[in-house]
């Protein structure tokens, strides 16, 4: 375990070496500068680097949203990734990480950061579509690992580009157990002053998991095409929402491990099923709040993974049928079945949210259920819904004074 101090030193010697034989390199200068300190292949990376970008760069360049989320979709990591999905989360947390998964292009497929790296990473673009290829943004884990199919550490002023001399990266590459071909890298990164002689070897360790839940994986995407299937397909999964009182969601049954923020934005495109457009759903979310919409982008992104794939771009749009307890309870009230709405209302919408659009609706919600109920006081519709309000005195008067009807629908007549 390095001291802070030595990493302080390395640092320092690496920052000096960087800054006597970058500006060379990139100046096509011979040097006699001694490279004492700097690996033979770090030199050679930067020599490459050198030929197609300069050390200035601010952020990776992004690939297309369509296409990369395509990509992953048919990725044979993906179906992995999900498996193992909460095992690389907490990795990320307890390490205070961000973990990346790549095609064999070092392009960024999937990300998880940790609350330290999250937002250096979302600012030099280390987010699906990111790319991290040598010649888009110079020496580092990803790509090294990928040139030299084996582990790779790159190391604060080891890295190409300026915009990361604060990090450090731990890289694997993925192979399919069957081929032996590349599947892509897993990286590990995080600040300089957290490096651990354990990272390189946890990344390692990831990426042999992964490895061996492709087959798995891969033998599932393939189940349909099975003899012994019949041909029929799998059951498009459900996605269900629930918004009211205590939020959660679940997909094919299987609960779902979101952020608040990501269950605002499910909210959003369920309640608005045609679709959002980036800026639309960055007011409807953040309002007048400083957010960039890189930092949407990046939700978006890590939303994506979680929904295997199944949330459409231009609009965003949920790709799955969705299932939701506001709109079951809105749609009992247009039917005028008030007993069933009081039912399944579950308390507030996202109680706290800072979302405006949701806090408008969810008062809309709250203020049409309570008019219906005043209106038609059923006894058992009125306790569900003081149970939650319990101070509501108007609806307590209201249910004592009237003449309780059994909640339901109403025939009409010419």
């Amino acid at each position: 375990m390095h001291t802070r101090a030595q990493l302080h030193k390395q640092r320092a010697v690496l920052a000096q070496a960087w800054d006597r034989l970058v500006p060379a390199i990139c100046d096509r200068r011979r040097t006699t500068a001694p490279r004492a300190g700097v690996r033979t292949e770090i030199v050679a990376s930067w020599e490459r680097s050198a030929a197609h970008i300069m050390p200035e760069v601010s952020e990776a360049p992004l690939a297309d949203t369509d296409e990369t989320r395509f990509a992953w979709e048919t990725s044979p990591l993906s179906g992995a990734v999900r498996l193992l999905e909460s095992q690389l989360q907490t990795a990320a947390d307890d390490g205070e990480l961000v973990v990346a998964v790549t095609d064999p292009g070092a392009r960024i497929l999937w990300t998880y950061g940790g609350s330290v790296m999250r937002r250096r990473a979302e600012q030099v673009n280390f987010v699906p579509g990111g790319r991290w290829d040598e010649a888009s943004v110079g020496t580092n884990a990803l790509d090294l690992a990928l040139r030299l199919d084996r582990a790779a550490t790159v190391y604060s002023a080891e890295h190409f580009s300026s915009c990361v001399h604060g990090w450090v990266c731990w890289a694997a590459p993925v192979h399919d157990p069957r081929t032996g071909r590349q599947l892509g890298v897993l990286d590990l990164s995080t600040t300089w002053d957290r490096s651990h002689p354990i990272g390189l070897a946890t990344a390692e360790a990831l990426a042999r998991l992964l490895a061996r839940e492709v087959p798995a994986t891969a033998m599932a995407a393939a189940a349909p095409d099975d003899p012994g299937s019949g041909g029929q397909l799998p059951e498009p999964k459900l996605l269900e929402l629930k918004l009211l009182g205590q939020p959660g969601a679940r997909l094919g049954g299987a609960r779902l491990r979101l952020t608040r923020r990501q269950i605002e934005i499910l909210a959003l495109l369920a309640l608005n099923p045609d679709g959002l457009d980036l800026c639309d759903l960055h007011a409807r979310l953040y309002g007048d709040r400083p957010v960039s919409q890189g930092t949407l982008k990046a939700e978006m992104s890590q939303l994506r993974a979680r929904l295997g794939g199944c949330l459409e771009s231009r609009p965003y749009r949920i790709g799955l049928d969705v299932r939701c307890d506001v709109t079951d309870v809105l749609h009992r009230l247009r039917a005028g079945d008030v007993l069933g709405a009081a039912e399944r209302y579950g308390g507030e919408l996202l109680p706290g949210t800072e979302s405006p659009a949701l806090a408008e609706f969810g008062n809309f919600v709250t203020v049409a259920l309570r008019n219906a109920l005043l209106a038609d006081p059923h006894p058992a519709a009125v306790q569900r819904y003081l149970e939650l309000t319990p101070h509501d005195l108007d609806l307590l008067g209201a249910g004592r004074g009237r003449q309780p009807t059994d909640g339901q629908p109403r025939p009409t007549y010419d």
